[in-house]
């Protein structure tokens, strides 16, 4: 059974920093691509960051240069540091495995997600 557990979310000032990290059950994690998403209240899940099995990285520019995504395949864990965060960075993140990492498209597996809340 495919299964992802995030922790380390949690109530930040603005300015502040979190290490999200997400463990993986069920799945060939050195074979796959993975991908950080978050969803705000009212508004659609979104990608974050994204990570190849070979270690390349993508990010969206609302996060480039204050996100770090990385992955240690001996944990089967993928981690998302986030540094200077700002209140528009709240929301629950969640991550899951890429069908595709070109295209970005995630799996339809999802776990409970950790949230970020970030207070200005």
């Amino acid at each position: 059974q495919v299964q992802f557990v995030e922790t380390g979310g949690g109530l930040v000032q603005a300015g502040g920093s979190l290490r999200l990290a997400c463990t993986a059950v069920g799945i060939t994690f050195r074979d796959n691509a993975m991908g950080w998403f978050r969803q705000a209240p009212g508004k659609q899940r979104e990608s974050v960051a994204s990570i190849s099995s070979g270690g390349s990285t993508k990010y969206a520019d609302s996060v480039k240069g204050r996100f770090t995504i990385s992955r240690d395949n001996a944990k089967n864990t993928v981690y998302l540091q986030m540094n200077s965060l700002k209140p528009e960075d709240t929301a629950v993140y969640s991550c899951t495995v890429l069908r595709n990492y070109r295209l970005g498209l995630p799996s339809d597996y999802w776990g409970r997600g950790t949230q970020v809340t970030v207070s200005s």
